[in-house]
């Protein structure tokens, strides 16, 4: 006759008398809970803090008269926004902005690709020019716009060369109304060409090997190895880059500020937001500055969110 042999179970296994387990989806649920109190909560009371209530008294303002040298501050609804749309200074500092963001967007991402397909190469000397290349990004706007100021002005280092190589009368970089924006928009681009070019390089070190060693044995040559391969994989890079690009050109204010203060002339360099501070500080127009804020807010969400997604269809479709 054989006995049956009954495992034991796990003491340590067992709950204490009196007590139950919480069943696992409530463990998962409490694990979920912890973790988003200590990190996300944080976080989002940041953004709450800086981002979104800002936001929503810059655009409660703008409903205003908002004034400190004309108190009291009275609701007038949408006029401000009418005033605005009807305003040449700012629809001209509109047509500036488009203007700048064009040429840093392209020029940036044209000239980023070509230098990082330049750079994407190993070794010490490959290293120390992606660094050079990277050094304006990191300095202050503040900084590069005192440097070019120095180099561009009338008796700058460039028309200085310019004179010596026998040009008499060099043009006016920052002088001349037809030529001030464009340099303008050049230092801006020259400033965040690092940027592009380090995400282009790391682009292109995700393009696999294999796939250009395929290219290269099927007879492609550089050009369309390039057109097939390298370019469909840079997909990521290129929404990356021209969304940033967008936002930056939109934005721009402290290169106008340092080096043409709006000028020459009447505005020929303002931008919206240049406009937007001297309504808002300089003039005490606080209500109209906000109406001003709000609206180029509207426009750089559209802008962005409508590049965002066509270049995202775009990489779907590569």
């Amino acid at each position: 006759m054989s006995a049956t042999f009954v495992p034991h179970k796990d003491r340590g296994t067992r709950p204490a008398e009196g007590r139950t387990l919480p069943p696992a989806p409530r463990r998962k649920r409490a694990a979920k809970a912890l973790h988003f109190l200590t990190f996300g909560v944080p976080g989002l009371a940041v953004y709450v803090a800086f981002v979104l209530i800002p936001i929503t008294m810059m655009i409660r303002t703008s409903f205003t008269n908002r004034n400190p040298a004309k108190p009291p501050t009275k609701w007038v609804g949408l006029e401000n926004y009418t005033q605005v749309l009807q305003d040449t200074d700012f629809t001209g500092a509109l047509k500036n902005t488009v203007i700048v963001t064009v040429i840093v967007t392209v020029g940036a991402n044209v000239l980023g690709l070509a230098i990082a397909q330049l750079l994407d190469r190993s070794g010490w000397l490959y290293n120390v020019l992606r660094s050079v290349f990277f050094t304006p990004v990191v300095l202050s706007s503040v900084v590069v716009s005192v440097m070019w100021q120095a180099i561009l002005a009338d008796d700058g280092l460039l028309n200085s060369t310019l004179r010596g190589l026998g040009i008499a009368h060099p043009p006016g970089w920052l002088s001349d109304p037809d030529l001030a924006l464009y340099s303008v928009a050049f230092i801006i681009t020259w400033q965040v060409l690092g940027f592009c070019v380090v995400v282009y390089l790391a682009g292109l070190a995700g393009v696999p090997t294999e796939l250009m060693e395929a290219a290269e044995v099927d007879g492609a040559g550089r050009l369309a190895r390039f057109r097939h391969v390298t370019w469909p994989m840079l997909a990521p890079a290129v929404t990356i880059n021209t969304v940033m690009l967008l936002i930056t050109g939109f934005k721009a204010y402290d290169q106008i500020q340092v080096i043409t203060n709006g000028g020459p002339g009447n505005g020929t360099t303002s931008t919206i937001a240049f406009q937007v501070v001297q309504t808002t500080f300089t003039g005490n127009h606080i209500g109209y500055g906000a109406a001003m804020a709000t609206l180029m807010l509207v426009i750089v969400a559209l802008l962005s969110v409508l590049a965002l997604r066509f270049l995202q269809r775009r990489e779907a479709a590569l």
